[in-house]
C-alpha cells in the first residue's frame, strides 16, 4: 500500500471546499486498494471560514493546519511538506482548492509517480487543456512557462501548473528553508531543484478547469516575483557555467 498525502491550500475557498473534498473522497474510495491517501489543508486564517466548512464535510482521515494569517501558496505548502515529512507519506500531492484541478485525474498522476521523479500535471500538452480560462491567463500562463523554460534551460511544457506528485526523497533531499519564493513562482523553483538534484520531471496531460466560485489569488505581485526570481536564477546558471 503506497501512503500519499494531498495537501490543498485555502485561502476563502468556502464556496469550493465541500465539493472537493467529496469529489476527492469518492477518488480515494475508488484508488484504496493500491493506494491510502489522507487530506490535509492548509487554511491561511480565511475570514469566510473555510475551516468550518471543511470540518463539516462528513469524511475520514482529513486534517486542518491553520495558521495564523495570509503567506502565501508556497510558505502554506512547506507548512504542508514540514508537517507530512513527520510521517510515513510516500507521495506529496498538491492539489488546489477552487476545483481547477480534478480529482479524478489523481489515479493517472499516481501511476506514474516513482521515488526518483517529480511528476507535473501538464496543460500545455498535447492531451492537456484548459476551459473558460480568459486569454489574459492563457497569455501570462504561457509566456511564464515559455520564458522560465528559456532562461533555466528547463524544456518542461508547464512549469507553473500547481497539481503535482512529489515523492518524499525529493522532499528529505532540499533544504525547504532555503525555497525563496511565496506566490506561484514557488512552481518553478521545486522544479528546478528537482531537475539540479537530478530528478526526473514527468509530464502528465491534465483538464485545468477556471474556477466558478470564489476569487483567484493570482495578481500583479505574484506575477512579478516570478518573474525577477526566474531572472535572477537564469543569471546565476549562465555566470555559474562560464
Amino acid at each position: 500500500m503506497v501512503n500519499v498525502l494531498v495537501i490543498i491550500p485555502t485561502y476563502n475557498e468556502s464556496e469550493n471546499i465541500t465539493t472537493l473534498l467529496s469529489r476527492l473522497d469518492r477518488v480515494r474510495n475508488e484508488i484504496s486498494s493500491s493506494y491510502k491517501i489522507d487530506i490535509l489543508i492548509v487554511d491561511d486564517n480565511s475570514p469566510d471560514k473555510t475551516i468550518d466548512t471543511a470540518r463539516s464535510v462528513n469524511i475520514e482521515n482529513i486534517s486542518i493546519l491553520s495558521r495564523s494569517m495570509k503567506g502565501g501558496i508556497g510558505p502554506a505548502y512547506l507548512a504542508g511538506f514540514d508537517l507530512g515529512l513527520k510521517n510515513d507519506y510516500q507521495y506529496f500531492v498538491q492539489m488546489d482548492a477552487d476545483l481547477s484541478h480534478m480529482p479524478e485525474q489523481l489515479e493517472k498522476l499516481l501511476a506514474v509517480a516513482s521515488s526518483k521523479s517529480l511528476v507535473i500535471g501538464t496543460r500545455w500538452m498535447p492531451g492537456g487543456s484548459v476551459v473558460n480560462w480568459p486569454f489574459h491567463r492563457r497569455f501570462i500562463s504561457k509566456l511564464g512557462t515559455k520564458y522560465a523554460s528559456f532562461v533555466l534551460n528547463l524544456r518542461y511544457k508547464d512549469l507553473t501548473s500547481g497539481y503535482r506528485v512529489v515523492p518524499r526523497q525529493l522532499l528529505e533531499m532540499l533544504n525547504l528553508n532555503s525555497i525563496e519564493t511565496k506566490g506561484y513562482g514557488f512552481q518553478i523553483e521545486v522544479a528546478l531543484k528537482a531537475h539540479d538534484a537530478g530528478f526526473e520531471i514527468k509530464q502528465v496531460p491534465i483538464t485545468f478547469i477556471e474556477r466558478e466560485n470564489g476569487r483567484s489569488k493570482m495578481g500583479a505581485k505574484i506575477v512579478w516575483e516570478a518573474w525577477f526570481k526566474v531572472s535572477i536564477w537564469g543569471f546565476k546558471r549562465i555566470t555559474s557555467r562560464r
